[in-house]
């Protein structure tokens, strides 16, 4: 989800020409049996033949196939093509319009693709800025989710008993009262992020010497903070279901160092206004995705095995959004 500058500019350069370089070359139908639940009344995306688009991790299938199935229900036929590899293949194409929409992160656009190094603090003024920026591209953003999936560190629940830390303005305290217990788990970018660690620890005067900190796969972190023998703290998403099922504990960032990475719909601006009901469908449905329906979803498939179409299926049709049959 989150690019650095240069891999940016690289990926750039080999999918500004030709999408298909991107991957956005195969998809199938959506086939469901499914029909207006509280959203599609009237079927006003009758006729309508639209392409949705994803990247390849688990929280962006189960997002990509809600919104599949939303604009399924409305009377669409649907092109699936949802697991675009990294962020830019999956951005470029509903931008030139390969694609008719995705879900997108706020932070990931006002940084990765509109160049910003800034964050904005307030998460509905980051949204703004957005979607007032990206209408020069061709792409319009609706309303956010509170769903926000953004970098965090967190511990086992016995190593919180042990520390007592709740914030990471405790993680900075601990670190300079007792350096040997605050040992980081850390995908190698994170560690050399300025929006990562080296951020994080001057935004909030952490002493971190660099031999407790270990650089391993993001997929591993999590089972390493859970054994809480190889690091005290890691690097986690905020949205991930791995959070909860291993039952770990996330500092707060009380001085909200951070960025921004609310989930919200990225529409190719023609296919907005050929089509200005997708807005009304697609409101309520982001409305209800916050932090924890993200971890809920997101662990079905990561710790139960199940399928991502199934997963986002069951949860509209649960909510009411949509029926089957």
């Amino acid at each position: 989800m989150r690019a650095t500058a240069a891999a940016t500019a690289a990926a750039l350069l080999a999918c500004g020409a030709l999408i298909s370089g991107c991957g956005l070359t195969s998809g199938s139908p959506m086939v469901d049996d499914v029909r207006p639940g509280t959203v599609g009344a009237g079927l006003p995306l009758k006729g309508a033949q639209l392409t949705v688009t994803s990247k390849e991790f688990t929280e962006q299938l189960v997002l990509g196939q809600i919104l599949g199935l939303v604009l399924e229900a409305a009377g669409a036929q649907v092109l699936d093509r949802t697991g675009i590899q990294g962020s830019i293949g999956a951005r470029e194409a509903v931008k030139g319009g390969d694609a008719d929409a995705m879900y997108e992160y706020t932070g990931t656009a006002w940084i990765t693709y509109l160049g910003h190094a800034e964050p904005i603090n307030d998460p509905a003024g980051q949204w703004r800025a957005v979607r007032d920026a990206d209408r020069a591209n061709g792409v319009s953003w609706l309303p956010p989710a509170t769903l926000n999936n953004t970098y965090a560190l967190a511990m086992s629940r016995a190593n919180q008993k042990k520390y007592g830390t709740r914030t990471l303005s405790d993680v900075a305290a601990l670190s300079k009262k007792d350096p040997s217990a605050v040992t980081l788990c850390v995908a190698p970018e994170f560690a050399s992020r300025d929006d990562g660690a080296p951020g994080m620890q001057k935004a909030y005067g952490m002493n971190i010497p660099s031999a407790n900190v270990a650089k391993m796969d993001s997929g591993i972190i999590y089972t390493q903070v859970s054994g809480g023998s190889s690091c005290t703290y890691g690097e986690v998403f905020t949205t991930d279901g791995r959070i909860k099922a291993m039952d770990l504990v996330v500092m707060e960032d009380d001085k909200r160092f951070f960025p921004n990475y609310n989930a919200a719909p990225e529409v190719n601006s023609e296919t907005l206004a050929k089509y200005p009901a997708i807005t009304g469908l697609l409101a309520p449905v982001t409305a209800k995705l916050s932090n924890e329906v993200a971890q809920e979803l997101s662990a079905k498939v990561d710790v139960n095995g199940d399928d991502p179409h199934a997963v986002a299926k069951d949860w509209l049709v649960a909510e009411g959004f949509i029926k089957e049959g």
